[in-house]
């Protein structure tokens, strides 16, 4: 019961949002992503959360082979719970973002709840003038996104992934997603404890604004009760501010490289775990304690290490 009031702190490397122009301390190759994810681990992140990349221009690689580096590197150092995404990048198909999970069996994956625009296009405006690859240009321009998450998606993730006992982070943008995870739930396709992960502040989503934290806990609370454990995720410049206020109402949360750069007003961060020192000291500083890997994998009822495939 004790770890029921720890406090898990999410790490996400490097993402497909970002691209490797904007930041040089954006993990690319295996080496990087792996010496990224385990110091965020020895800096106090319980899970991390693991996209992949060509190491060669850093456009996102959802290949399962593109994984196996830095996944056997990770388990071998690091305690942590390793969560690969299903979400890889927007343009991507469900079978090519299903199959690193599919292949390796995680502990857990992420699992985006609904069909959305996706608008990456604003950040143009501030890194036009550094983007160094051709593909670059093109993701960032593309006002016609949209990231594809049907109901038969979803349940062809759910079905696959959860037959190997991997369980989700369920990656919640909108009130919508809520209600479609509560309609899974009543369906007998997902189970509780739900790992709930709110999302603000990136465009085509719910805002940043706090309003919107509490609209979405409030609407989480209502659909699910005691069934979830609720995480946050903000976007640039609102990480550390949400994640505040997450701790500070009893939730867990997310930081790392793939969901800002930055660790200050016009400072980008040298690491992610840069950021996960940030998130612990506020954790800490209400009072709160972070969780470790074996919390974590206690409070969200997790099949633990021995049972990955890697």
């Amino acid at each position: 019961m004790a770890s029921q009031r720890k406090t898990i702190i999410t790490c996400a490397i490097t993402g497909a949002i970002h691209t490797p122009s904007m930041s040089p301390h954006l993990p690319v190759t295996p080496d990087e992503i792996a010496r990224a994810a385990i110091d965020a681990h020895e800096a106090g992140a319980a899970i991390v959360h693991l996209h992949a990349r060509d190491p060669e221009d850093g456009r996102p690689d959802q290949t399962a082979e593109a994984f196996e580096p830095f996944l056997r590197t990770i388990k071998e150092q690091a305690a942590c719970i390793v969560n690969i995404t299903t979400g890889g990048a927007p343009t991507m198909s469900i079978e090519e973002r299903i199959r690193p999970a599919a292949t390796w069996k995680p502990e857990l994956a992420s699992l985006n709840m609904g069909t959305m625009n996706f608008g990456l296009f604003p950040m143009l405006g501030r890194f036009a003038d550094d983007l160094k690859h051709e593909w670059e240009k093109t993701y960032l321009s593309n006002r016609d996104i949209v990231f594809r998450n049907t109901f038969g998606d979803i349940e062809h993730i759910v079905t696959t992934l959860g037959a190997n006992g991997t369980r989700f982070e369920f990656e919640c943008y909108d009130t919508s997603h809520l209600y479609n995870l509560k309609y899974f739930l009543d369906a007998g396709l997902v189970k509780a404890p739900l790992f709930i992960q709110t999302v603000f502040g990136l465009i085509g989503g719910i805002g940043a604004h706090p309003d919107d934290v509490w609209h979405m806990k409030r609407t989480a609370d209502r659909l699910f009760g005691d069934q979830y454990r609720w995480s946050v995720l903000g976007a640039g410049r609102n990480q550390l501010n949400i994640a505040a206020m997450s701790a500070a109402m009893g939730g867990h949360v997310r930081v790392g490289l793939e969901d800002s750069l930055w660790a200050g007003p016009g400072r980008l961060a040298e690491s992610s775990s840069e950021q996960v020192r940030a998130a612990r000291q506020i954790i800490e500083g209400l009072g709160l304690s972070v969780a470790t890997p074996d919390e974590a994998r206690e409070i969200l009822h997790l099949k633990g290490a021995d049972g990955a495939a890697f």
